[in-house]
């Protein structure tokens, strides 16, 4: 149907043809060719092992054989295939013709292959032309929460909170450069010797950082945060331990009382899930907008706005930051405002826009406990050169802030919601906090899984509880607050 030429067998053994970007993307890289080592069908459907188990042993490495006999079909093939009518087919059109072209052409040229070594040889090839490679088997897999590709030749995903070695390969750092520049082109930026440093997203929304030589030593490195297909919700966080119950509840009437929130976390803690979680608990009339230097945030309500920052281009010019986003969107006529992650002086701003009647606005922040997360706003409000006194700058954070949410992540791999603390005001110089709930770790068991409890530290009437009055939330937030309390008496 869309040959181009009439023999199939007229590449030549070994050539370098750059394959073409996928369907979805049709700009094209002009990176070197993409040779991409074959994922076995078995390992989509690999079962994530138990966290302490030793991974299995991985296969040997494709042999030159290999490669030269899948450049040969793969030269065959771009002599014969017609791109420009592959492109108008959807994905799974395209790989069925593909695939035929491919069985085609191995039965002229009559190489000697077994069928599960054709069909692997098959979808290495669709791969190659219509996705991202060797990456498409662990982008398929929903269990997978990172991909972590360390040069061509090692690649690590975490599995249940575990960091395991995968069988996954490239052929050299040329190919995997390729690749990573056919990601992150889908979104506008580039990355290579010049600008060496990118952050992208999927389609999906799944997180990409890619760092490329000079500064990358042992060739391009590629971080992956998968987003899950089905998207976390509260309920789902209750029955994987990561909160109780009643303190689901009680982050629900946060949500729902638009208090303003921030989500404090270390790096892979689930901060930005817990953010999505909470964003469902938004009224579905009020106009959100959200401003992320990735958008990752997938928000269900029908009245949103969603903004990403840009970085400069190859003259430096252009830059549009966080700062630039949040400035702006409070000329947008938010309701609420969410930023994704704070790590600069857009604190201010977002402080600034909670203070004056954007309430329930939320934001994430890397620290390791409430306090910890005071004192990086603090720090990161000086980092924007305004010479406010200390206390003043306090006094806009407490009245600023009203709920703290502490994600951790343990050392068994498990996440856990540790703290939930609101901000209740001054004390002198000193910004006083209350826990309405803490996780205590018990012990472990055999398997080295963390043993702990969510307990009440016996808050009867937070501080917000003429907010969630207001809302006609004050008899639901009882009877969770004293439901909490009972169990931690047991």
């Amino acid at each position: 149907m869309f040959g181009k030429r009439g023999n199939e067998g007229s590449g030549k053994a070994g050539g370098t043809i750059a394959p073409p970007p996928p369907v979805a993307a049709p700009s094209s890289s002009s990176a070197p060719a993409v040779f991409v080592e074959p994922q076995r069908e078995q390992t989509r459907q690999q079962v994530a092992p138990p966290p302490m188990q030793t991974p299995q042993r991985k296969r040997p490495a494709r042999t030159d054989e290999y490669y030269d006999t899948k450049a040969q079909v793969f030269s065959a093939l771009i002599d014969t295939i017609d791109l420009s009518q592959l492109a108008k087919l959807d994905g799974e059109s395209a790989r069925e013709e593909i695939r035929d072209i491919v069985n085609d052409i191995i039965t002229i040229k009559n190489f000697a292959m077994s069928i599960s070594e054709q069909e692997e040889l098959l979808d290495d090839i669709c791969n190659d032309v219509l996705g991202y490679g060797p990456l498409e088997p662990l982008l398929a897999r929903d269990d997978i929460a990172d991909i972590m590709v360390n040069g061509s030749g090692k690649t690590f995903i975490e599995v249940g909170g575990k960091t395991l070695e995968s069988e996954v390969r490239f052929r050299d750092n040329a190919q995997l450069l390729s690749i990573c520049q056919r990601i992150v082109s889908q979104v506008g930026r580039r990355v290579d010797e010049s600008s060496p440093i990118c952050d992208a997203r999927l389609p999906d929304g799944s997180r990409v950082n890619v760092i490329a030589p000079p500064l990358a030593i042992d060739g391009p490195a590629l971080t992956i945060r998968k987003f899950k297909k089905d998207k976390l919700t509260l309920d789902q966080l209750v029955r994987f331990g990561a909160i109780t119950p009643e303190g689901a509840t009680l982050l629900q009437i946060i949500g729902r009382v638009r208090c303003n929130i921030v989500i404090s976390g270390g790096t892979g803690s689930g901060k930005t899930t817990l953010l999505n979680c909470l964003t469902n608990y938004i009224d579905r009339d009020e106009r959100v907008i959200t401003c992320e230097d990735t958008a990752e945030l997938q928000l269900q309500q029908p009245h949103v706005v969603r903004l990403e920052t840009r970085p400069p281009n190859i003259e430096g010019e252009g830059e549009i930051t966080m700062r630039d986003l949040v400035k702006n969107c409070l000329r947008m006529r938010p309701e609420r405002i969410i930023v994704g992650e704070v790590r600069g002086p857009e604190v201010f701003d977002l402080l600034q826009a909670m203070n004056t009647g954007h309430d329930g606005s939320m934001g994430t922040i890397h620290s390791n406990s409430p306090r910890e997360c005071l004192s990086r706003i603090e720090s990161m409000i000086a980092m924007g050169g305004y010479s406010l006194p200390a206390k003043t700058v306090r006094e806009i954070i407490s009245n600023s802030v009203d709920v703290i949410v502490q994600a951790a992540r343990l050392r068994d791999g498990s996440r856990r919601i540790t703290q939930i603390t609101e901000v209740i005001g001054m004390e002198g110089d000193v910004i006083i906090t209350q826990d309405l709930m803490r996780y205590e770790i018990e012990g472990e068991d055999a398997a080295g899984k963390i043993i702990g409890r969510h307990k009440s530290t016996g808050i009867g009437k937070p501080n917000f509880w003429d907010r969630a009055r207001y809302y006609n939330e004050e008899k639901r937030l009882a009877a969770a607050l004293d439901e909490m309390e009972e169990k931690s008496k047991d």
